[in-house]
């Protein structure tokens, strides 16, 4: 009967701790991609004075990169074991679903989402925008995140890196052997 229990507080504890995991995605969807992806261009579309006719493309670009950033996001929380936030980031490397074809498919579709507005739109503050948001996360990338993950996941992560590019996809995904 024991061992029962046992097994059971430790089911809990999982859930428990899944469930934490689940809302701490959430919460850095919404406080980080949300702000950058939504409010901020949401309000400058709004305010641009120079704001011209959109083409309808950009709905299908600005749909393409929700849909890749929720992929990214998945594969954080099911194959990582963690969440974009800086607070809550994978455990293990992420080398599944569109992280096979570039290192940094989140902030592609991000960038992708907010030129999709753009467009969609017709705002040349939101073009200004995503080339400052370009700057912004190429820094990020090459000055933080990148020797975190040298650090982090050491030889596994030099192997991905010399296979995988940073931001221009692959034709062919990688397969780790």
């Amino acid at each position: 009967m024991l061992d029962i229990c046992e097994r059971y507080l430790v089911m809990a504890d999982d859930c428990g701790a899944r469930s934490t995991m689940l809302w701490r995605a959430i919460l850095a969807v919404l406080a980080l991609p949300g702000i950058v992806a939504g409010l901020i261009p949401y309000v400058l579309m709004n305010l641009d004075p120079w704001r011209r006719g959109g083409v309808e493309a950009g709905l299908i670009i600005l749909s393409a990169g929700v849909i890749g950033f929720l992929w990214c996001v998945r594969d954080f929380y099911v194959a990582g074991k963690g969440t974009l936030a800086p607070w809550a980031p994978p455990e293990r490397l992420v080398v599944k679903g569109l992280y096979r074809f570039t290192r940094n498919p989140m902030y592609v579709s991000v960038l992708m989402i907010v030129a999709g507005w753009g467009l969609a739109a017709g705002s040349l503050l939101l073009a200004v925008y995503i080339v400052g948001l370009c700057m912004a996360f190429h820094l990020r990338v090459v000055r933080y995140e990148e020797p975190r993950l040298a650090r982090q996941f050491g030889f596994q992560w030099k192997v991905y890196a010399a296979h995988v590019p940073r931001w221009m996809p692959r034709w062919k995904p990688w397969k780790p052997s």
